[in-house]
């Protein structure tokens, strides 16, 4: 597939013209509503999906095929990665209509470094075939490391990025508006929101080490499986904010993914023996994923079934005493601004954390 400099050059405009249309319409700090976001997100779905039509009128449907699949797996994939920007936000308590502004540059660092990583991995598939065999492999060890114990653990208090960062520049422990950085008696400081932006950036990072091979594994063209990467990240903000306050109804969906990064690893590391054709692919993806979410609406939630065994069991044995889970604690939110935790990875000595480990990657 030639891809001629003008279609990149397009490209990227139109992606420069998108991001700041998203930027002026959004540039009010505003908690964004489930309306709202509703359009948003069928602005972005209607934008992946259109641009597989272009890639059909342009380079024929085996072309749009694979593009359709790639952008379908980073799609679903970026849903899972909603559980981790949930776990951020609530972590650093960050107000609602701060979120957004995290996401976009979040997003926008994202479409940086996907590049780099696409880059990166197709110059090693150019260079060394083998290097196929080994993206296939790390696949599927992902696959069954999510369904063993839920895949990729991410802990915003002991981020190694946000320690650095508290290292190079001092940080307040107060949300100052939407600023990243202000100046506090002529000494340049960083806010708790340039730490939120550090964790989020720092777990894409982790997220792209399966979501670049899986990708690579549905078509070796750049140009697909940037454009791919790139519109499906593009819908980030609004997704998580239509999906906010339901996202563990998707509790099963960890599991169909981890069952399709395990085709895909199968499929490259049988590549140069059975090729299999994408409309199959796009089949199999298409199918794991519908049957996925299917599952997870018609079954409840872990902590449903937790609940309907304790109901069942007061019942049967009578009453009994709720779990003791510690003692209440005040809440660090002060009049003003929020203020943000003062974990080792924000503020004060690096001492342990007394709190657990936040909940894992679904």
């Amino acid at each position: 597939m030639h891809v001629p400099l003008w279609a990149w050059a397009a490209f990227v405009a139109a992606l420069v013209v998108l991001l700041a249309v998203d930027l002026l319409a959004h540039r009010r700090a505003h908690v964004i509503g489930f309306r709202e976001a509703a359009l948003w997100s069928a602005l972005w779905v209607s934008l992946g999906i259109g641009f597989a039509f272009v890639i059909w009128a342009w380079q024929g449907p085996d072309a749009a095929g694979e593009y359709t699949a790639a952008w379908l797996l980073e799609k679903s994939l970026s849903v899972d990665n909603l559980f981790v920007f949930a776990l951020i936000f609530s972590y650093f308590k960050v107000p609602r209509e701060y979120q957004h502004r995290v996401l976009f540059y979040g997003v926008l660092g994202a479409l940086v470094l996907r590049f780099a990583f696409i880059a990166a991995g197709m110059a090693l598939l150019n260079t060394f075939h083998f290097v196929i065999y080994l993206f296939g492999a790390f696949l599927i060890y992902t696959a069954v490391k999510m369904v063993r114990d839920s895949g990729v653990e991410v802990d915003p208090g002991h981020s190694r990025a946000v320690k650095l960062l508290r290292r190079i520049i001092p940080v307040t422990d107060r949300y100052e508006g939407q600023h990243f950085l202000l100046r506090r008696g002529g000494v340049l400081m960083a806010t708790p929101l340039l730490a939120v932006l550090v964790a989020v950036e720092t777990a894409d990072v982790l997220f792209a080490f399966d979501s670049v091979p899986a990708a690579l594994g549905v078509t070796d063209e750049t140009f697909l499986v940037y454009t791919a990467n790139a519109l499906a990240i593009l819908g980030l903000r609004s997704l998580f904010f239509l999906l906010s306050g339901a996202l563990d109804r998707f509790h099963h969906l960890g599991t169909g993914l981890a069952v399709i990064l395990a085709f895909i690893g199968v499929k490259m590391i049988l590549a140069d023996v059975v090729h299999i054709p994408i409309a199959i692919s796009l089949g199999v993806i298409a199918v794991l994923l519908t049957a996925s979410v299917v599952w997870s609406l018609v079954t409840p939630p872990p902590a449903d079934d937790e609940a309907e065994s304790e109901k069942a069991a007061v019942a049967a044995g009578g009453e009994q005493e709720p779990a003791v889970t510690g003692d209440e604690q005040p809440s660090d939110t002060a009049a003003g601004q929020p203020r943000a935790p003062v974990p080792t990875s924000v503020a004060g000595d690096d001492q342990p954390s007394d709190e657990a480990a936040p909940a894992p990657r679904h």
